[in-house]
Protein backbone atom coordinates (compact mmCIF):
# COMPACT_ATOMS: atom_id res chain seq x y z
CA UNK A 1 0.00 0.00 0.00
CA UNK A 2 1.29 3.15 -1.07
CA UNK A 3 2.34 6.36 1.60
CA UNK A 4 0.66 9.75 1.23
CA UNK A 5 1.10 11.81 -1.98
CA UNK A 6 3.44 14.41 -0.52
CA UNK A 7 5.59 11.55 1.21
CA UNK A 8 5.70 9.21 -2.21
CA UNK A 9 6.86 12.74 -3.62
CA UNK A 10 10.05 13.00 -1.35
CA UNK A 11 10.87 9.47 -1.83
CA UNK A 12 10.65 9.28 -5.41
CA UNK A 13 12.94 12.31 -5.39
CA UNK A 14 15.15 11.00 -3.00
CA UNK A 15 15.61 7.58 -5.09
CA UNK A 16 14.33 5.73 -1.59
CA UNK A 17 12.65 2.59 -1.70
CA UNK A 18 11.08 0.05 0.71
CA UNK A 19 13.95 -1.99 2.33
CA UNK A 20 16.18 1.35 2.12
CA UNK A 21 18.43 2.19 5.22
CA UNK A 22 17.14 5.95 5.89
CA UNK A 23 17.53 8.60 8.61
CA UNK A 24 14.71 10.44 9.83
CA UNK A 25 14.70 13.39 11.53
CA UNK A 26 12.50 15.43 13.40
CA UNK A 27 13.66 18.46 15.42
CA UNK A 28 16.36 16.95 17.85
CA UNK A 29 15.12 13.39 17.59
CA UNK A 30 16.65 11.34 14.61
CA UNK A 31 15.73 7.42 13.88
CA UNK A 32 17.53 4.89 11.62
CA UNK A 33 16.46 1.96 10.06
CA UNK A 34 14.87 0.49 7.43
CA UNK A 35 12.13 2.03 5.38
CA UNK A 36 8.92 -1.02 5.11
CA UNK A 37 5.87 -0.95 4.07
CA UNK A 38 2.99 0.93 5.00
CA UNK A 39 0.34 -1.77 6.68
CA UNK A 40 -3.08 -1.78 5.10
CA UNK A 41 -5.09 -0.53 8.02
CA UNK A 42 -1.79 2.14 8.32
CA UNK A 43 -1.82 6.11 8.63
CA UNK A 44 -0.87 7.25 5.48
CA UNK A 45 1.31 10.10 6.95
CA UNK A 46 3.04 7.63 8.99
CA UNK A 47 6.57 5.94 7.89
CA UNK A 48 7.08 2.97 9.21
CA UNK A 49 10.59 2.29 10.21
CA UNK A 50 12.53 -1.57 11.03
CA UNK A 51 14.74 -0.62 13.98
CA UNK A 52 18.26 -2.27 14.47
CA UNK A 53 17.19 -4.24 17.68
CA UNK A 54 14.00 -5.50 15.56
CA UNK A 55 11.18 -3.32 16.50
CA UNK A 56 9.11 -1.20 14.42
CA UNK A 57 7.96 2.51 15.06
CA UNK A 58 5.84 4.80 13.33
CA UNK A 59 6.69 8.28 12.40
CA UNK A 60 3.92 11.10 11.56
CA UNK A 61 5.45 13.25 8.70
CA UNK A 62 5.19 16.34 8.68
CA UNK A 63 6.50 19.41 6.53
CA UNK A 64 9.82 20.06 9.18
CA UNK A 65 10.11 15.87 9.19
CA UNK A 66 13.86 15.40 7.09
CA UNK A 67 14.40 11.33 5.35
CA UNK A 68 17.66 10.99 4.11
CA UNK A 69 18.75 7.78 2.34
CA UNK A 70 22.20 6.58 4.04
CA UNK A 71 21.98 3.03 2.40
CA UNK A 72 20.55 0.20 -0.32
CA UNK A 73 19.51 -1.80 2.91
CA UNK A 74 17.21 -4.86 1.62
CA UNK A 75 14.24 -5.76 0.39
CA UNK A 76 11.50 -6.91 3.63
CA UNK A 77 9.44 -10.06 3.67
CA UNK A 78 12.50 -12.35 1.96
CA UNK A 79 13.33 -15.01 4.63
CA UNK A 80 16.86 -16.71 4.57
CA UNK A 81 16.97 -20.64 4.73
CA UNK A 82 19.71 -22.78 6.35
CA UNK A 83 21.33 -25.22 4.27
CA UNK A 84 21.74 -28.52 6.06
CA UNK A 85 25.77 -30.06 6.21
CA UNK A 86 24.77 -32.91 7.64
CA UNK A 87 28.29 -33.81 8.44
CA UNK A 88 28.62 -33.91 12.35
CA UNK A 89 28.48 -37.25 14.30
CA UNK A 90 25.40 -36.07 17.02
CA UNK A 91 22.85 -36.03 14.45
CA UNK A 92 18.81 -35.04 15.16
CA UNK A 93 15.72 -34.73 13.03
CA UNK A 94 14.36 -31.45 12.94
CA UNK A 95 10.12 -31.72 12.65
CA UNK A 96 8.34 -28.15 11.75
CA UNK A 97 4.40 -28.45 12.34
CA UNK A 98 3.85 -24.44 12.37
CA UNK A 99 3.39 -21.65 14.94
CA UNK A 100 4.63 -18.73 15.59
CA UNK A 101 8.60 -19.88 15.58
CA UNK A 102 7.93 -20.08 11.85
CA UNK A 103 6.27 -16.93 11.15
CA UNK A 104 7.01 -14.13 9.15
CA UNK A 105 5.42 -10.53 9.51
CA UNK A 106 3.55 -10.08 6.48
CA UNK A 107 3.91 -6.24 5.95
CA UNK A 108 0.94 -5.79 3.72
CA UNK A 109 -1.37 -6.22 7.36
CA UNK A 110 0.92 -5.54 10.12
CA UNK A 111 0.20 -9.17 10.95
CA UNK A 112 2.41 -12.32 10.80
CA UNK A 113 2.06 -15.67 9.33
CA UNK A 114 3.16 -19.43 9.32
CA UNK A 115 4.86 -19.72 6.22
CA UNK A 116 8.92 -20.66 6.68
CA UNK A 117 9.92 -24.33 6.13
CA UNK A 118 12.50 -26.29 8.52
CA UNK A 119 15.29 -24.43 7.00
CA UNK A 120 14.43 -20.90 7.33
CA UNK A 121 13.45 -21.75 10.55
CA UNK A 122 17.11 -22.98 11.60
CA UNK A 123 18.37 -19.70 9.57
CA UNK A 124 16.91 -18.08 12.61
CA UNK A 125 19.88 -19.66 14.98
CA UNK A 126 22.56 -20.69 12.55
CA UNK A 127 25.10 -21.52 15.44
CA UNK A 128 22.89 -24.50 16.16
CA UNK A 129 24.75 -26.45 13.63
CA UNK A 130 27.58 -26.33 15.83
CA UNK A 131 25.46 -28.05 18.83
CA UNK A 132 24.29 -30.79 16.57
CA UNK A 133 23.56 -32.27 13.00
CA UNK A 134 20.29 -31.88 11.10
CA UNK A 135 20.22 -34.87 9.35
CA UNK A 136 16.64 -34.69 8.18
CA UNK A 137 14.16 -31.72 7.88
CA UNK A 138 10.28 -32.68 7.88
CA UNK A 139 7.18 -30.45 7.26
CA UNK A 140 4.46 -33.45 8.03
CA UNK A 141 2.00 -29.58 7.80
CA UNK A 142 1.79 -26.31 8.54
CA UNK A 143 -0.84 -25.16 10.67
CA UNK A 144 -1.70 -22.83 13.83
CA UNK A 145 -1.62 -24.88 17.23
CA UNK A 146 -5.19 -24.17 17.62
CA UNK A 147 -6.08 -25.83 14.52
CA UNK A 148 -4.35 -29.37 15.31
CA UNK A 149 -6.42 -32.05 15.94
CA UNK A 150 -5.95 -36.33 16.60
CA UNK A 151 -5.41 -36.17 13.27
CA UNK A 152 -2.32 -34.43 13.51
CA UNK A 153 -1.43 -36.15 16.58
CA UNK A 154 -1.58 -39.74 15.10
CA UNK A 155 0.37 -39.17 12.08
CA UNK A 156 3.02 -36.74 13.92
CA UNK A 157 3.53 -40.13 16.54
CA UNK A 158 3.71 -41.92 13.39
CA UNK A 159 6.69 -39.51 11.83
CA UNK A 160 8.58 -39.24 15.49
CA UNK A 161 8.72 -42.90 15.92
CA UNK A 162 9.97 -44.00 12.69
CA UNK A 163 12.95 -40.72 12.72
CA UNK A 164 13.75 -41.99 16.87
CA UNK A 165 14.17 -45.84 15.39
CA UNK A 166 16.52 -44.49 13.14
CA UNK A 167 20.49 -43.49 13.85
CA UNK A 168 19.83 -39.80 15.15
CA UNK A 169 20.44 -39.05 18.69
CA UNK A 170 16.41 -37.50 19.19
CA UNK A 171 14.05 -34.99 17.70
CA UNK A 172 13.20 -31.79 18.27
CA UNK A 173 9.55 -30.81 16.91
CA UNK A 174 8.55 -26.93 16.14
CA UNK A 175 5.07 -26.32 17.01
CA UNK A 176 2.83 -23.81 17.84
CA UNK A 177 2.81 -22.73 22.04
CA UNK A 178 -1.27 -22.33 22.53
CA UNK A 179 -2.04 -25.98 22.31
CA UNK A 180 1.91 -27.08 22.97
CA UNK A 181 0.54 -29.07 25.47
CA UNK A 182 -1.99 -30.95 24.32
CA UNK A 183 0.93 -32.74 21.71
CA UNK A 184 3.41 -33.18 24.06
CA UNK A 185 0.68 -35.21 26.15
CA UNK A 186 -0.52 -37.32 22.35
CA UNK A 187 3.20 -38.04 22.00
CA UNK A 188 3.34 -39.14 25.58
CA UNK A 189 0.79 -41.70 25.67
CA UNK A 190 1.49 -42.11 21.85
CA UNK A 191 4.93 -42.87 21.88
CA UNK A 192 5.53 -47.03 23.29
CA UNK A 193 8.76 -48.33 24.72
CA UNK A 194 10.58 -44.29 24.24
CA UNK A 195 14.47 -44.67 23.53
CA UNK A 196 15.56 -41.14 23.01
CA UNK A 197 14.48 -37.70 23.82
CA UNK A 198 11.80 -35.82 22.22
CA UNK A 199 11.74 -32.23 22.37
CA UNK A 200 8.99 -29.80 22.08
CA UNK A 201 10.02 -26.20 21.02
CA UNK A 202 7.87 -23.01 20.85
CA UNK A 203 7.92 -19.20 20.53
CA UNK A 204 5.97 -16.26 21.81
CA UNK A 205 7.60 -14.06 19.50
CA UNK A 206 8.49 -14.30 15.83
CA UNK A 207 11.58 -14.20 14.47
CA UNK A 208 11.27 -10.84 13.14
CA UNK A 209 11.20 -9.46 16.77
CA UNK A 210 14.12 -8.68 18.49
CA UNK A 211 12.79 -10.17 21.69
CA UNK A 212 12.16 -13.36 19.32
CA UNK A 213 12.94 -16.44 22.11
CA UNK A 214 12.81 -19.53 19.43
CA UNK A 215 16.63 -19.03 19.57
CA UNK A 216 17.34 -19.91 22.81
CA UNK A 217 14.27 -22.61 23.12
CA UNK A 218 16.13 -24.07 19.88
CA UNK A 219 19.45 -24.59 21.48
CA UNK A 220 18.36 -25.81 24.43
CA UNK A 221 16.46 -27.75 22.46
CA UNK A 222 19.65 -29.28 20.70
CA UNK A 223 20.92 -29.94 23.88
CA UNK A 224 18.17 -31.39 25.47
CA UNK A 225 18.09 -34.07 22.17
CA UNK A 226 22.05 -34.98 22.58
CA UNK A 227 21.05 -35.97 26.22
CA UNK A 228 20.48 -38.94 28.33
CA UNK A 229 16.60 -38.13 29.25
CA UNK A 230 14.46 -40.32 26.81
CA UNK A 231 11.09 -38.11 27.53
CA UNK A 232 8.97 -36.21 25.48
CA UNK A 233 9.12 -33.08 27.18
CA UNK A 234 8.52 -29.16 26.46
CA UNK A 235 11.57 -27.00 26.44
CA UNK A 236 10.99 -23.31 26.69
CA UNK A 237 12.26 -20.31 28.52
CA UNK A 238 12.16 -20.94 32.59
CA UNK A 239 12.41 -17.19 32.70
CA UNK A 240 12.06 -13.93 30.90
CA UNK A 241 15.42 -13.64 30.41
CA UNK A 242 17.18 -15.44 27.60
CA UNK A 243 19.49 -17.42 29.58
CA UNK A 244 17.86 -20.61 30.08
CA UNK A 245 15.10 -23.48 29.67
CA UNK A 246 13.18 -26.02 31.65
CA UNK A 247 12.63 -29.48 30.24
CA UNK A 248 8.92 -30.28 31.63
CA UNK A 249 7.99 -33.63 31.04
CA UNK A 250 4.85 -33.51 28.54
CA UNK A 251 1.70 -34.84 30.58
CA UNK A 252 2.97 -32.25 33.61
CA UNK A 253 3.17 -29.17 31.85
CA UNK A 254 0.64 -26.35 30.98
CA UNK A 255 0.56 -22.71 29.34
CA UNK A 256 0.12 -20.71 31.67
CA UNK A 257 0.44 -17.04 30.30
CA UNK A 258 -0.89 -15.67 27.07
CA UNK A 259 2.38 -13.72 26.36
CA UNK A 260 5.48 -14.08 28.43
CA UNK A 261 8.46 -16.30 27.33
CA UNK A 262 7.97 -18.04 30.33
CA UNK A 263 4.65 -18.99 30.11
CA UNK A 264 5.33 -22.54 30.49
CA UNK A 265 5.00 -24.28 33.91
CA UNK A 266 5.20 -27.80 35.68
CA UNK A 267 2.07 -28.54 37.59
CA UNK A 268 2.69 -31.16 40.03
CA UNK A 269 6.08 -32.00 39.56
CA UNK A 270 9.54 -30.61 39.15
CA UNK A 271 11.02 -29.63 35.79
CA UNK A 272 13.32 -32.28 34.67
CA UNK A 273 16.29 -30.34 33.87
CA UNK A 274 17.54 -26.88 33.48
CA UNK A 275 19.15 -26.37 30.27
CA UNK A 276 21.25 -23.66 29.15
CA UNK A 277 22.23 -22.22 25.77
CA UNK A 278 25.99 -23.08 26.07
CA UNK A 279 24.85 -26.84 26.68
CA UNK A 280 24.87 -26.77 30.66
CA UNK A 281 22.17 -29.26 32.03
CA UNK A 282 21.45 -29.20 35.77
CA UNK A 283 18.74 -32.41 36.80
CA UNK A 284 16.25 -31.30 38.47
CA UNK A 285 14.28 -34.18 39.13
CA UNK A 286 15.84 -37.98 38.59
CA UNK A 287 12.18 -39.26 37.70
CA UNK A 288 13.03 -39.81 34.31
CA UNK A 289 13.22 -42.51 31.23
CA UNK A 290 16.89 -42.73 30.67
CA UNK A 291 18.29 -43.33 26.70
CA UNK A 292 17.98 -46.94 25.95
CA UNK A 293 18.04 -49.07 22.55
CA UNK A 294 14.50 -50.11 22.55
CA UNK A 295 12.32 -49.88 19.75
CA UNK A 296 9.93 -47.10 19.59
CA UNK A 297 6.22 -48.28 18.37
CA UNK A 298 3.60 -45.50 17.42
CA UNK A 299 0.70 -46.94 19.38
CA UNK A 300 -1.78 -43.63 17.73
CA UNK A 301 -5.62 -45.87 18.30
CA UNK A 302 -7.37 -43.14 19.53
CA UNK A 303 -11.50 -42.12 20.20
CA UNK A 304 -11.90 -39.17 18.59
CA UNK A 305 -15.52 -39.15 20.41
CA UNK A 306 -14.18 -37.56 23.82
CA UNK A 307 -14.86 -34.64 25.29
CA UNK A 308 -13.31 -31.72 27.60
CA UNK A 309 -16.14 -29.50 29.53
CA UNK A 310 -16.17 -27.49 32.70
CA UNK A 311 -18.56 -27.46 35.53
CA UNK A 312 -19.20 -23.96 36.97
CA UNK A 313 -21.94 -22.20 38.95
CA UNK A 314 -25.67 -21.86 37.46
CA UNK A 315 -23.87 -24.40 34.10
CA UNK A 316 -26.53 -26.56 32.17
CA UNK A 317 -25.90 -30.04 33.09
CA UNK A 318 -28.41 -31.02 29.90
CA UNK A 319 -24.45 -30.11 27.86
CA UNK A 320 -23.84 -34.09 28.99
CA UNK A 321 -27.48 -35.22 27.48
CA UNK A 322 -26.19 -33.21 24.27
CA UNK A 323 -22.90 -35.41 23.73
CA UNK A 324 -25.05 -38.89 24.74
CA UNK A 325 -26.99 -37.60 21.68
CA UNK A 326 -24.20 -37.23 19.35
CA UNK A 327 -22.63 -40.69 20.26
CA UNK A 328 -19.62 -39.58 22.92
CA UNK A 329 -17.91 -42.47 24.45
CA UNK A 330 -16.19 -40.25 27.03
CA UNK A 331 -16.42 -36.56 28.88
CA UNK A 332 -13.44 -35.24 31.13
CA UNK A 333 -15.09 -32.83 33.67
CA UNK A 334 -12.94 -29.80 35.55
CA UNK A 335 -14.88 -29.96 38.57
CA UNK A 336 -14.46 -27.71 41.31
CA UNK A 337 -11.99 -28.11 43.84
CA UNK A 338 -11.47 -31.91 44.64
CA UNK A 339 -13.42 -32.82 41.82
CA UNK A 340 -17.19 -31.13 42.59
CA UNK A 341 -19.79 -30.54 40.43
CA UNK A 342 -23.24 -28.95 41.06
CA UNK A 343 -24.79 -32.14 42.97
CA UNK A 344 -27.15 -31.05 45.97
CA UNK A 345 -28.47 -28.21 43.96
CA UNK A 346 -31.60 -26.23 45.53
CA UNK A 347 -33.35 -26.74 42.20
CA UNK A 348 -33.40 -30.39 41.71
CA UNK A 349 -32.99 -29.72 37.62
CA UNK A 350 -29.85 -27.83 38.43
CA UNK A 351 -27.56 -30.80 39.70
CA UNK A 352 -25.35 -33.10 37.07
CA UNK A 353 -25.91 -36.21 39.51
CA UNK A 354 -28.98 -37.30 37.28
CA UNK A 355 -27.58 -36.69 33.75
CA UNK A 356 -24.04 -38.02 34.72
CA UNK A 357 -25.77 -41.44 36.34
CA UNK A 358 -27.64 -41.49 33.07
CA UNK A 359 -24.74 -41.25 30.92
CA UNK A 360 -22.89 -43.84 32.09
CA UNK A 361 -26.22 -46.23 32.25
CA UNK A 362 -25.69 -45.84 28.54
CA UNK A 363 -22.03 -46.81 28.44
CA UNK A 364 -20.05 -43.39 28.06
CA UNK A 365 -17.02 -42.80 30.72
CA UNK A 366 -17.11 -40.03 32.55
CA UNK A 367 -13.63 -39.05 34.24
CA UNK A 368 -13.50 -36.26 36.54
CA UNK A 369 -10.54 -33.31 36.89
CA UNK A 370 -10.18 -30.11 38.82
CA UNK A 371 -9.93 -26.74 37.65
CA UNK A 372 -7.70 -25.83 40.58
CA UNK A 373 -5.26 -27.58 38.22
CA UNK A 374 -2.53 -27.73 41.45
CA UNK A 375 -3.32 -30.70 43.39
CA UNK A 376 -5.91 -33.72 42.91
CA UNK A 377 -9.21 -34.88 42.95
CA UNK A 378 -10.75 -36.91 45.68
CA UNK A 379 -13.77 -38.87 45.74
CA UNK A 380 -14.43 -39.52 49.29
CA UNK A 381 -13.40 -35.92 51.73
CA UNK A 382 -17.14 -34.48 51.27
CA UNK A 383 -20.82 -36.01 50.99
CA UNK A 384 -21.17 -34.30 47.27
CA UNK A 385 -17.88 -35.98 46.30
CA UNK A 386 -19.38 -39.75 47.30
CA UNK A 387 -22.90 -39.36 45.50
CA UNK A 388 -20.33 -38.26 42.25
CA UNK A 389 -18.22 -41.36 43.18
CA UNK A 390 -21.02 -43.87 43.43
CA UNK A 391 -22.65 -42.91 39.94
CA UNK A 392 -19.85 -44.01 38.55
CA UNK A 393 -17.52 -41.50 37.08
CA UNK A 394 -13.43 -41.89 37.51
CA UNK A 395 -11.71 -39.30 39.82
CA UNK A 396 -8.47 -39.40 37.77
CA UNK A 397 -5.82 -38.01 40.53
CA UNK A 398 -3.28 -35.07 40.17
CA UNK A 399 -4.25 -35.04 36.16
CA UNK A 400 -4.77 -32.20 34.24
CA UNK A 401 -8.02 -32.10 32.48
CA UNK A 402 -5.82 -31.66 29.22
CA UNK A 403 -4.15 -34.80 29.66
CA UNK A 404 -7.24 -36.57 31.14
CA UNK A 405 -8.87 -35.39 27.65
CA UNK A 406 -5.84 -36.67 25.72
CA UNK A 407 -5.63 -40.00 27.51
CA UNK A 408 -9.11 -40.96 27.28
CA UNK A 409 -9.17 -41.19 23.57
CA UNK A 410 -6.22 -43.17 24.00
CA UNK A 411 -7.76 -45.22 26.33
CA UNK A 412 -10.80 -45.78 24.53
CA UNK A 413 -9.25 -46.34 21.65
CA UNK A 414 -8.06 -49.65 22.93
CA UNK A 415 -10.81 -50.76 25.02
CA UNK A 416 -14.73 -50.29 25.64
CA UNK A 417 -14.34 -52.36 28.95
CA UNK A 418 -15.44 -50.03 31.45
CA UNK A 419 -13.62 -52.01 33.92
CA UNK A 420 -10.66 -51.97 31.75
CA UNK A 421 -11.10 -48.09 30.86
CA UNK A 422 -10.73 -47.50 34.82
CA UNK A 423 -8.33 -49.29 35.11
CA UNK A 424 -6.23 -47.89 32.62
CA UNK A 425 -7.36 -44.14 33.23
CA UNK A 426 -5.77 -44.45 36.52
CA UNK A 427 -2.26 -46.24 35.50
CA UNK A 428 0.51 -44.16 35.05
CA UNK A 429 1.93 -44.55 31.44
CA UNK A 430 3.86 -41.32 31.04
CA UNK A 431 4.40 -39.78 34.39
CA UNK A 432 0.97 -38.13 34.28
CA UNK A 433 0.16 -38.89 37.51
CA UNK A 434 2.00 -38.59 40.42
CA UNK A 435 2.32 -40.19 44.26
CA UNK A 436 3.16 -37.47 45.88
CA UNK A 437 2.70 -33.45 44.70
CA UNK A 438 5.28 -31.63 44.97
Amino acid sequence: MEYSKEIERILKRKKIEVGNRIRVIRGKEVFEGLLMPRIELGDKSTLILKLDNGYNIGIKFDKKTKIEKIGRGKKPGKIPSLKLKGKRKESISFIATGGTIGTHVDYLTGGVYMCRKPEEILATVPELEEVVSIKRALRPFTLASEDMTPKEWKKLAKIVARELNSDVKGVIITHGTDTLHFTSAALSFMLRNLNKPVALVGAQRSPDRGSFDGRINLLCGAHFAKSQIAEVCIIMHSSINDDCCFAIRGTKVRKMHTSRRDAFKPINDLPLAKIWSDGKIEILNENFRERNDSKVVADTKFEEKVALIKAYPGSNPEIIDWFVKKGYRGIVIEGTGLGHVPTSTLRKEDSWIPHIKKAIDKGMVIAITSQCLYGRVHPYVYRNLRILSSSGAIFCEDMLPEVAYIKLGWVLGHTKNKEKVKEMMLKNYAGEISERII
